[in-house]
């Protein structure tokens, strides 16, 4: 099935076949009660390139140092030893400052939901250290937008099922966000957010990047398994 032809009917019976096999994820998974929003912002970035199983560590750290807002992070002096466990330290560290700038100058919360989805993710998109996937997040799960995270676990079932060209070099996240979302033109933040994280749970669970499960896939009725090797191939 070529991208084009990812449809209404094919992209919610994915999502029947996921929610039937992994139940309800209740995302974003958060530790903080008085300013959940603010830490799905710290978590977006944290996340980049890390196991999630960090980015808890790292905000546990930063919890315990002090309330999780932007004025506060911005004042650390040592913000890079705080979420040293969500390595590269330095780097993330630079990145939230960044996202914290921006959203004090913005003017917090009530400011931004003013924005519509469009300018909200281009503004977060011009923010140092945030890109489509970050931004994405941060306006489905902290802004309560509907947009569809193609993330790496999307690309990979998708290409598997032969939805989307296979390889790295093919993968267009634009493209595959949009697609996903023309296709379910009606869907609101919720459902994005369970779709996204049933995707993730079944990568994890089942559709791994090397060696994947099929055995106890709930989809292996209708994927083409492009580019799956076969169990005893791949252990070789």
């Amino acid at each position: 099935m070529p991208p084009s032809a990812i449809g209404h009917e094919v992209a919610t019976d994915l999502f029947g076949r996921l929610l039937a096999a992994h139940g309800p994820q209740h995302w974003w998974p958060h530790q903080d009660t008085d300013n959940p929003r603010f830490e799905i912002l710290i978590g977006a970035v944290l996340t980049q390139h890390t196991a999630w199983t960090n980015v808890e560590r790292a905000i546990a750290t930063l919890r315990r140092a002090g309330p999780l807002t932007a004025e506060t992070l911005l004042a650390y002096d040592d913000l890079a030893e705080l979420v040293r466990q969500a390595g590269p330290h330095r780097v993330k560290a630079e990145r939230l400052l960044a996202l914290c700038e921006w959203f004090v100058t913005q003017g917090g919360f009530d400011a931004i939901e003013a924005m519509d989805t469009p300018a909200l993710c281009k503004a977060l998109r011009a923010t140092h250290g945030v890109g489509p996937e970050t931004a994405d997040v941060i306006a489905l799960y902290a802004f309560n937008r509907p947009r569809f995270v193609a993330d790496a676990y999307a690309f990979r079932i998708f290409e598997r099922l032969g939805w989307c060209p296979a390889g790295q070099g093919s993968r267009r996240y634009e493209r595959l966000r949009e697609q996903m979302e023309v296709a379910l033109p009606d869907a609101e933040a919720a459902y994005f957010d369970e779709y996204h994280a049933l995707i993730v749970e079944h990568a994890k669970h089942s559709c791994h990047k090397s060696r994947p499960a099929c055995d106890v896939c709930a989809l292996v009725s209708i994927c083409a398994q492009i580019g799956v090797m076969p169990r005893a191939v791949a252990a070789e």
